[in-house]
């Protein structure tokens, strides 16, 4: 069964950092892309980021691009989404998604308030 699990949201001022984990499990990780997926209140889903699963490549949504790192460590199913220079729009929960046969998370609430 593939499972996603997020955890370390929280609330942070503008201009803070959180770090996001995803552990993975059901599934070989290593051979899959990776995405963070964010929703905020009274919006649709937005694609933030995504990581290759062999190569590492990495791309992001312009919006976050210069403040927020994805990465992933194979060896133990885990992706990252390092977030800094957090702004009030980035408040969302935020998913992880193996985008191949649709699987996501629960989600972890990030909040940017002062």
């Amino acid at each position: 069964e593939v499972q996603l699990v997020e955890s370390g949201g929280g609330v942070v001022q503008p201009g803070g950092s959180l770090r996001l984990s995803c552990a993975a499990s059901g599934f070989t990780f290593s051979n899959y892309g990776m995405n963070w997926v964010r929703q905020a209140p009274g919006k649709g889903p937005e694609w933030v980021s995504s990581i290759n699963g062999g190569s590492g490549i990495t791309t992001y949504v312009d919006s976050v691009k210069g403040r927020f790192t994805i990465s992933r460590d194979n060896a133990n199913n885990i992706m990252y989404l390092q977030m800094n220079s957090l702004k009030p729009e980035d408040t969302a929960v935020y998913y992880c998604a193996r985008l191949v046969s649709g699987y996501w998370g629960q989600g972890t609430q990030v909040t940017v308030s002062s």
